[in-house]
């Protein structure tokens, strides 16, 4: 991972983190600051990757696939592939 010193809002991005802040806030009221909604959706991406592996070895293929995302998917029960990029 590259650091770079800014972070480009494009409107796609600024239109999924409208989503991501809804998602986060503890109300219709609440406006949590970006920080807050980045380190959450780093830590489902996280969560999500562990649990997927996790469930591997309890569920069959096919129901983990229903599970899949454009960032996170499993193939072949073999292992967990990032298409993110």
């Amino acid at each position: 991972m590259s650091r770079r010193t800014s972070l480009k809002i494009t409107d796609e991005r600024e239109r999924q983190l409208e989503k991501a802040s809804e998602i986060v806030a503890s109300g219709p009221d609440d406006d949590p600051p970006m920080s807050v909604v980045i380190d959450a959706a780093l830590a489902h991406l996280i969560q999500s990757k562990e649990n997927i592996h996790q469930a591997r070895g309890e569920l069959d293929p096919v129901a983990i696939q229903q599970f899949n995302t454009d960032v996170l998917g499993l193939r072949y029960r073999t292992k967990i592939e990032s298409q993110w990029r």
